[in-house]
């Protein structure tokens, strides 16, 4: 008798190494009209919404949300960041190009750049993946304060438990 199973059909068997990470779905993650509740304020119109916040890794993925023209922030790098303009428009004061829909943009360990959102943008959505976070610095590059993964996830335990989705929500965006 011949084996007919189609053997890519079979689950694996084994079990995952010892210590992994469970995996995480954030069903609607792309949906930019989300329950208002999830997006956690982080300057006046601006918000972001966690998907994951890597503290085992030091990174975190959310989308940044601006609902006003002029000037963020003037950030340096620590690490890598991987941006995909969703909606809107941006650019940084030190660049030529500007972000809009459906444009990924790249950032190297060390940049040090100043972000705008344009006039007559009413909003801008970004998903950025940050590793290690970034210093707000001066023009000169003087530090003035700093984002990382853990300064994301204490914003969103806190805006989570004052809005009522609770710790246990925060705490599972956490790898």
């Amino acid at each position: 008798m011949t084996d007919t199973m189609d053997r890519r059909a079979i689950a694996y068997q084994k079990p995952q190494p010892t210590g992994m990470l469970a995996d995480m779905l954030q069903p609607g993650a792309l949906d930019l009209d989300a329950a208002p509740e999830t997006w956690v304020p982080q300057a006046e119109d601006v918000w972001f919404r966690p998907l994951l916040l890597s503290v085992s890794s030091g990174y975190y993925i959310n989308l940044l949300r601006v609902r006003k023209a002029g000037i963020l922030s003037r950030h340096r790098h620590l690490g890598p960041v991987h941006a995909f303009t969703l909606r809107g428009e941006w650019h940084y004061l030190e660049h030529d190009w500007t972000a809009r829909p459906g444009d990924y943009a790249f950032e190297p360990s060390g940049e040090t750049h100043t972000l705008i959102v344009p006039e007559g943008v009413e909003e801008m959505v970004t998903l950025f993946h940050v590793t290690a976070g970034y210093v707000y610095v001066d023009p000169e590059g003087k530090a003035m304060g700093y984002e990382d993964v853990f300064t994301k996830l204490d914003a969103t335990l806190a805006h989570y438990e004052k809005t009522g989705l609770g710790r246990a929500a925060a705490e599972a965006l956490v790898r």
